[in-house]
């Protein structure tokens, strides 16, 4: 085989590769099988109990992505509210952001590295959440909650840097139009190639 043939073949394994870590897997938990359980593989998934319903990461739908301004960062998960992982019933598009002040300077991915081990008392007033429910953005009352980084890594692909998986876990209670309702056992583990640092 010639060189162009073996650089050929190299690409498109690489391409392989980088198709399968976009993809979002998701791995059962064995105690509620409509969750996936939490890893620290870079899965592009993330789940938590809403109520009696559960907040899914989906296939269609990038499941997270971070932006940076003026020293804030904001994380979003972004899915389906259904009634559970498998449940063929109602698929309600929803997005939940969580905003807290960065003390490090945050110009690309791999300074996301500096979240590893970072937890966040979603009660502090630095700390805003927003829930987007049919397109409808709703800012929430929060009467308790956590939000923890606990392992961020640093991807190598083919011996090339690519991504940071960034895994942890989340859960929140909060005021709803007055009514008080819970995301429960929120954990999330996905990659993330792309840092929005936007204009002060």
């Amino acid at each position: 085989m010639n060189n162009f043939g073996l650089i050929a073949i190299i690409l498109l394994i690489s391409s392989c590769v980088e198709d399968e870590m976009n993809k979002t897997i998701f791995v059962a938990d064995a105690t509620d099988v409509n969750l996936p359980a939490y890893s620290e593989r870079g899965f592009n998934s993330f789940g938590a109990q809403y109520e009696r319903r559960y907040f899914l990461s989906a296939n269609d739908i990038v499941p997270c992505k971070i932006t940076v301004q003026n020293g804030i960062m904001t994380f979003f998960l972004s899915g389906r509210m259904v009634t559970g992982y498998s449940s063929s019933g109602i698929r309600e598009e929803m997005s939940l952001y969580f905003s807290f002040p960065v003390n490090e300077t945050m110009n690309n991915y791999k300074d996301l590295m500096a979240l590893h081990q970072q937890h966040f008392n979603l009660t502090d007033n630095s700390c805003k959440i927003k829930l987007v429910r049919d397109s409808r953005t709703e800012e929430i009352a929060i009467l308790s909650g956590n939000l923890s980084f606990n392992r961020v890594q640093l991807l190598r692909i083919n011996e090339q840097e690519d991504r940071v998986v960034i895994s942890g876990v989340f859960d929140l209670t909060f005021l709803r139009n007055d009514m008080p309702e819970a995301i429960s056992k929120g954990r999330f583990d996905v990659g993330i190639s792309n840092l929005f640092v936007l204009p002060d």
